[in-house]
């Protein structure tokens, strides 16, 4: 018993940092029906962005209390900035064409910010070891040990999660994108306009993207360029389960996901090996019995 409530602690911390990136991807196709395959690379930049400042800006010895928000503040002005230059230079000139057309160019624009910090950022062929710039140790209950990292993660992510879905709900800025993800044109009669809302949507979705990488930074201590693809794959799936679309969804989806990632590694066939396979095995299931997602409402099309 005590292996299995470990294996779901590590479940949850992971389903917490994956629900940060699913929230860009779920926001991302809300508002313009695009699915942002490269988003996985913003939380990845994000993470070589706040890996610089410690390395390279902050004077050695510096705290904790003092590192971690630095590279918090530089983590998500890295991947807004991405966000931004993905946003008016990939997406923009091809707002009018057919949906494949932003689809590849996703996928190339996911290639060429690895390869871009692969190319560049000192060291980034092998994998780099991240600060611990946090508290260490752990917290004991029981026969369960939560890192405090650990802990960090599990607190702030279902915190910006809530805060954005009031964001949504409540703001002046969360009405025009729920309007123009509703109908485009209506919202730009009505004075909204649609390439302002998107631009903030992809704001949005980078900052917690940025966030969420230093997170899974000091958690998992070390980073490379593949963190975004193989993160990214789980948040978009993540998406998926949940009702894409859909905030809270988002994080309800990569909960299981991290659930079923930590069980299945420790007690489904394969073990670790396997469960990759395991999480699209609940994937698939979740399509067929409830298409729309857990939280998700279907598509009425009409004739």
């Amino acid at each position: 018993m005590s292996t299995l409530a470990q294996q779901i602690v590590n479940g949850l911390v992971l389903g917490a940092l994956i629900g940060l990136i699913a929230l860009g991807y779920t926001m991302v196709y809300g508002i313009i029906q695009l699915i942002n395959f490269a988003h996985g690379e913003v939380f990845m930049v994000g993470a070589f962005g706040a890996h610089f400042t410690w390395r390279y800006l902050l004077p050695e010895g510096t705290p904790w209390y003092v590192g971690l928000p630095l590279m918090c503040l530089a983590a998500v002005a890295v991947a807004v900035a991405a966000g931004i230059a993905m946003e008016r230079l990939a997406y923009r000139p091809l707002r009018g064409a057919h949906k494949l057309a932003p689809l590849i160019t996703a996928l190339g624009v996911s290639i060429l910010l690895q390869e871009v910090v692969r190319v560049f950022y000192p060291g980034a062929t092998a994998p780099l070891a991240f600060p611990r710039a946090f508290v260490e140790g752990h917290l004991t209950l029981g026969p369960v040990m939560i890192l405090w990292t650990g802990v960090l993660a599990l607190a702030v992510a279902p915190l910006l999660a809530a805060a954005l879905h009031l964001y949504v709900e409540r703001s002046r800025l969360g009405r025009a994108m729920r309007a123009t993800a509703q109908d485009p044109d209506t919202a730009r009669l009505m004075g909204i306009n649609p390439d302002r809302v998107i631009l903030a949507t992809f704001v949005i979705g980078a900052a917690l993207a940025g966030a969420g990488a230093v997170l899974y930074g000091v958690h998992y201590t070390q980073i490379d360029t593949a963190i975004g693809f193989q993160n990214g794959i789980f948040a978009f799936t993540a998406a998926v389960l949940g009702g894409i679309g859909n905030i809270r969804g988002a994080m309800l989806g990569a909960m299981c996901i991290g659930l079923v990632k930590s069980l299945a590694g420790q007690y489904a066939w394969g073990g670790a090996a396997y469960d990759y396979v395991w999480v699209f095995v609940l994937l698939i299931l979740v399509l067929m019995f409830r298409p729309q997602g857990f939280l998700g409402r279907p598509e009425r099309v009409r004739a």
